[in-house]
């Protein structure tokens, strides 16, 4: 037996092959970047989606009709649209830290400066200024992930990162609640008042921590060793040497290329049904009987909640199959069946947030699936950050359409029917449009 033992104890270590130690190395990646990365997004998303949980007490204390908040809400991606594609040249010229750091710190102002909103201009000029501020944001991000992060493993890491969507939801529905109800008359302000300034300061503070803490690129990356540096660069430049044949590099080509139409009208209709859900999912809570301000928010986290699962699932799935198209048509199908029957059961609480919670799953992975396949096929490209914001830009006027038709449409008819069916719509185009990106694309979809 002793025999045996010493024998046993003398036997080669188990031998680390090269899967296990890029495995180990892009974990130590996204553990770096991504958790802060989703900090980031989660504030900045609440940012701009309060204004939906503000509406439940700001409308009525204003005296703010639903076209005007459909309005004011919507207006922030026309100042996002216009400023979209100088913010991301300006983050190729400076880098990711300078630019985030930027980012935050000015849509953190402007963010407590909602609280001061009075009357429907300063409603639209601030939200507009808000749009103008955040610009950059999340295709910046793209991009910078798309900088460290080869295609086979770029879905699972923008779902994760793209799960600050629900995450959003998810704490933002309970802290709107609980400011709008507890901190209501403190220093003289409403609640919802407080709602934007408690939502808004940790903008300020993120964009502060951004500038100490995020590297650039892998070159300046301290916390990486050179060999770690020369597996990550060999995997990137494959991927570059293998996309360069069909793309150039050059602006001309990324607006001349029809894809580029089709992957912004199919994020356009994702969006459309994306911005539905965050900016009247409240409305819809109430109206299907959730009564109490602080309720509302506790339901809202449900949907949000699973979503942030299903959507990493939905991701990973991809991910394994290097399939993008048929998730993200399936799932916004999917989405569009549960927001047509929303109308049919609007005074059931509980079958409204099953619905709620399934349209948002299915609704949500729409977006990190379609930026899968956009960066999957500008990869290597030198103008793959002004692709991805020209993209980005065109699929965001989503943002502003969404809320001002269903605010003008609620406006006209009392409910929010004919927009919950136009969104729909909208999204069973979207998974059409999905559908029809086959033809060059690098996935296997």
């Amino acid at each position: 037996m002793s025999r045996k033992i010493a024998l046993d104890a003398n036997a080669p270590a188990p031998m680390t092959t090269p899967d296990d130690t890029q495995r180990a190395l892009y974990f130590k990646v996204a553990v770096r970047l991504v958790p802060f990365l989703i900090v980031c997004y989660v504030v900045a998303y609440l940012d701009r989606i309060n204004v939906g949980f503000a509406k439940l007490q700001m409308q009525e204390a204003l005296g703010f009709s639903d076209a005007v908040y459909g309005l004011g809400a919507g207006i922030f991606f026309i100042g996002y649209f216009l400023f979209e594609v100088p913010s991301n040249l300006l983050l190729q010229r400076i880098g990711a830290r300078k630019t985030i750091t930027r980012i935050m710190v000015l849509w953190g102002i402007t963010g407590c400066a909602m609280a001061t909103v009075s009357s429907p201009g300063a409603f639209y000029v601030l939200r507009f200024l808000l749009g103008v501020f955040e610009a950059g944001f999340f295709p910046g991000v793209v991009y910078f992930l798309s900088q460290w992060f080869p295609r086979s493993r770029r879905g699972q890491i923008l779902g994760l990162f793209m799960t600050g969507f629900p995450i959003a939801g998810m704490i933002g529905g309970p802290v709107s609640g609980w400011a709008m109800s507890h901190l209501a008359g403190i220093a003289g302000l409403a609640g919802w008042q407080w709602l934007y300034i408690v939502e808004a300061v940790p903008a300020v503070l993120l964009g502060i921590v951004t500038w100490f803490t995020l590297s650039d690129d892998i070159e300046r990356a301290r916390w990486l060793t050179e060999p770690e540096r020369d597996t990550l660069r060999h995997a990137l430049r494959e991927e570059a040497h293998d996309a360069g044949a069909r793309h150039a590099g050059q602006l001309r080509q990324v607006i001349a290329d029809p894809k580029v139409y089709l992957m912004s009208f199919a994020y356009f209709t994702f969006i459309c049904g994306t911005y539905a859900l965050s900016f009247w999912l409240p409305t819809v809570l109430k109206a299907a009987g959730a009564t109490s301000v602080e309720r509302i928010g506790w339901l809202s986290a449900i949907p949000y909640g699973i979503a942030a699962i299903g959507m990493v699932l939905i991701c990973r799935s991809s991910d394994r199959l290097l399939e993008r198209r048929w998730h993200g048509a399936l799932a916004a199908f999917a989405g569009a069946i549960a927001l047509s029957l929303l109308p049919l059961l609007a005074h059931d609480l509980t079958a409204t947030i099953v619905l709620l919670t399934i349209a948002s799953i299915t609704v949500f992975v729409t977006i990190p699936l379609l930026w899968s396949l956009a960066s999957d096929y500008f990869a290597g490209s030198p103008a793959a950050a002004v692709a991805i914001a020209f993209v980005n830009s065109l699929g965001l006027l989503g943002g502003f359409a969404s809320p001002f038709a269903m605010g003008w449409l609620k406006t006209l008819s009392g409910t929010l029917n004919s927009g919950l069916y136009l969104m729909t719509t909208l999204l069973a185009l979207g998974a059409c449009a999905m559908l029809c990106m086959r033809a060059g694309a690098r996935t296997n979809g």
